[in-house]
């Protein structure tokens, strides 16, 4: 980076990612372009990134902690499961096309909106939370296959992690979205470290760009906690309609 508003443009694009991530997901697609717009090598924009969503994460999780709303211990055990997949994710080569892989992703994109938008709504008295015993093991043994999908490339893992937690262990959608950012936070730190070992980050810029997500993570947290699950569903459906579209017809 060498002009100065390229530090204004990374902490402004970083609020936005920051905030839309905490509350929905799969606002990568706007920030990995950006870091390579401003000259990152793919490789490098990706493992960049994660400074950025380890910051952005953790402020999240302190965020909804400051509200009370917490879902410990069941997020620590989803979290270490996907930490391990992370490292088979962020490890993996795969040599495929990457106008495939958007479309691919767009299509599932679609299948989450209509997901989102059919499924009969879980009645509150239904809303009991399945976090122990069977629900608990198959979270695990799900939550370490999406490990290696967040290790890996990490856009759109958190519209996968709402529906999984929303509909398998019926939690509502706040606290859906506090384990969320804890589970990321956690897989984050082992997709980071093999990144920085292969010397594909670039600390300075993702700790700019760590400033705005951390800030907007904060703000996100405090404010989908007071506005509830509706608010949060709106923001989900629009996030991910924005998603399809954009990696159906354009590049990451």
């Amino acid at each position: 980076m060498e002009e100065w508003w390229h530090y204004i443009l990374l902490i402004v694009v970083g609020f936005v990612v920051g905030f839309i991530n905490t509350i929905a997901g799969g606002a990568s697609v706007i920030s990995l372009p950006i870091l390579i717009f401003l000259g990152l090598p793919p490789n490098v924009a990706n493992g960049t990134n994660r400074i950025a969503i380890l910051v952005q994460t953790a402020m999240a999780t302190a965020g909804f902690k400051s509200k009370g709303v917490s879902t410990f211990p069941f997020n620590i055990y989803l979290g270490i499961s996907a930490l391990f997949g992370a490292i088979i994710g962020a490890k993996i080569a795969v040599d495929i096309d990457g106008d495939l892989f958007n479309k691919i992703l767009a299509i599932i994109m679609v299948g989450i909106i209509f997901v989102i938008s059919f499924m009969p709504k879980i009645k509150a008295e239904e809303l009991i939370e399945r976090t122990t015993g069977k629900h608990l093991w198959l979270g695990i043994l799900i939550f370490f296959v999406l490990g290696i999908y967040g290790g890996f490339i990490n856009i759109g893992i958190g519209f996968m992690i709402i529906l999984i937690l929303h509909f398998l262990n019926h939690m509502s959608l706040v606290r859906v979205n506090a384990t969320k950012v804890t589970v990321v936070f956690i897989y984050t730190i082992s997709a980071l470290v093999v990144f920085a070992l292969n010397d594909d980050v670039n600390w300075k810029v993702g700790l700019i760009l760590a400033i705005g997500n951390g800030s907007g993570a904060w703000v996100s947290s405090r404010v989908s906690v007071g506005k509830g699950d509706g608010y949060v569903k709106k923001v989900l459906i629009i996030m991910v309609i924005v998603m399809a579209v954009k990696l159906w017809f354009f590049k990451v």
